[in-house]
């Protein structure tokens, strides 16, 4: 699953602001999205992501992804980076 994914990236960009940016300069390998969080910001950064033609794939929490960053807050997106 998506989360094991982001436990083992040596790098990854947490937040929807930094994850379009990132994915704007070509350094976004995967993108990840948690399905609880807001449509109208998550839509964003999977429609960025098609536009890169960079994967992402759909996780069901925001709560355990934010947990699989490290972080004691919720994430709405996760990049992982080259």
């Amino acid at each position: 699953m998506s989360y094991e994914k982001v436990l083992q990236a040596d790098h990854i960009i947490v937040g929807t602001k930094q994850t379009v940016k990132a994915l704007k300069k070509g350094t976004v390998k995967e993108v990840i999205i948690a399905e609880d969080a807001d449509f109208y910001v998550t839509s964003i950064v999977a429609k960025t992501a098609q536009q890169e033609n960079v994967p992402y794939t759909y996780v069901p929490s925001m709560r355990k992804l934010g947990q699989a960053c490290r972080i004691e807050v919720n994430a709405a997106t996760v990049a992982i980076i080259s």
